[in-house]
């Protein structure tokens, strides 16, 4: 089975619960899903080995273990196109959580976690400086988080159609909106 193949609606159901608790049991999941807990165990396999679920991790609160700064670097290289050179060395610097190739003026989008802003501003000048091609950052600390985690889905079926208007509404036409 290839990676493309499309999902059914059960499929995606099993993801969205994984999604909210890795370690949920399949018997849980059954129940969700209206199917046998072996009839999940066998779709979760099929989905790993087509890489649809790459992994499964845990979230560590990043206070707990002294991280708690959060920034994200915009950083703009000199490379010829195509080549992602930088990426790969960006990718390998402690505290990089991501790196994404991204268009516009920068080259890459850098997510990281650091103690605090001096930890952070001896990353940026002890590691992303010595990063060939590297001409320039720009960094932007995160305040405080509103939402971090994958992205949610849309809802399954097409949204509802807006409410009539009352019966007693009246919209003026343009004729009577011009009178004053």
């Amino acid at each position: 089975m290839s990676k493309d193949q499309t999902l059914d609606d059960v499929d995606r159901g099993i993801l969205r619960a994984l999604q909210a608790n890795a370690r949920v049991s399949n018997a849980e999941i059954a129940r969700e899903v209206g199917l046998a807990p072996s009839a999940v165990f066998e779709r979760i396999k099929k989905m790993e080995t087509r890489g649809v679920i790459r992994g499964y991790e845990t979230r560590v609160d990043p206070e707990a273990v002294d991280l708690g700064l959060l920034a994200f670097i915009f950083v703009r290289v000199e490379e010829r196109p195509g080549v992602a050179h930088a990426g790969e060395v960006l990718a390998h610097i402690p505290g990089v959580l991501e790196v994404h190739h991204i268009a516009g003026e920068d080259c890459y989008l850098v997510k990281v976690r650091a103690k605090d802003t001096r930890a952070l501003g001896r990353l940026l000048n002890e590691n992303f400086s010595a990063v060939p091609n590297v001409i320039s950052t720009r960094t932007t600390v995160v305040l405080h988080t509103l939402f971090e985690g994958l992205a949610r889905e849309a809802p399954a079926a097409a949204p509802e159609p807006a409410p009539a208007a009352p019966s007693n509404f009246h919209e003026p036409n343009s004729e009577e909106s011009s009178r004053g």
